[in-house]
């Protein structure tokens, strides 16, 4: 039997992950600046992820079309993990590293912007898309965890929590794209 942290220990493990998150601060403030131009200039943010980042695909989405804390335009982002008939189609006919990467094909333009989450930077799927993207001449935001992966150095900005803990580098995720929201939120109320 193993034995369990203490809610304690994990607190201070989540604590010392986001206070590390300080030296990425220049690489985040930069990526949020990218994510403002593109929509702001009529372009559109397109997500991709496994699992619980498949879910911060379609959570970040929602803030984005929907609204974050104010009411403000919509803006146009698309998590392609949420077609059912999709990702279950293109596994079935093709394979699943292509899932995403057949989406971008579809749906991405140069201009546009993909963020690509991954906490072990080693998701074939999401380097594919990756990949796709790059070749769309669309510039990529790589979320991703450990050490960064292979997606490091394919994607142009490099967004690496000091983490290899699936669950510390999602909880870090969620906090950088909510302080995206709040940075577009930030703009559209003095575009007003």
């Amino acid at each position: 039997m193993t034995a369990h942290k203490d809610f304690a220990d994990v607190i201070q493990e989540h604590q010392l992950m986001i206070n590390q998150l300080s030296t990425l601060k220049p690489l985040i403030s930069h990526a949020s600046k990218l994510i403002i131009s593109t929509l702001l200039s009529g372009h559109k943010i397109l997500l991709c992820g496994n699992g619980g980042s498949a879910a911060d695909c379609q959570h970040f989405a929602a803030e984005m079309v929907v609204r974050y804390q104010k009411n403000r335009r919509a803006y146009p982002a698309i998590a392609l993990t949420t077609d059912a008939s999709i990702l279950t189609a293109q596994p079935n006919d093709f394979d699943f590293d292509s899932v995403f990467s057949r989406q971008i094909e579809a749906l991405g333009s140069a201009g546009d912007c993909l963020i690509a989450f991954s906490t072990s930077g080693n998701s074939k799927n999401i380097i594919q898309a990756s990949l796709a993207a790059k070749q769309q001449q669309m510039t990529v935001i790589g979320l991703l965890g450990s050490e960064g992966g292979e997606l490091r150095s394919l994607v142009d900005m490099p967004i690496v929590i000091p983490s290899n803990t699936t669950a510390r580098v999602q909880e870090a995720h969620q906090l950088i794209y909510h302080w995206w929201c709040e940075m577009l939120d930030a703009v559209s109320e003095e575009s007003k």
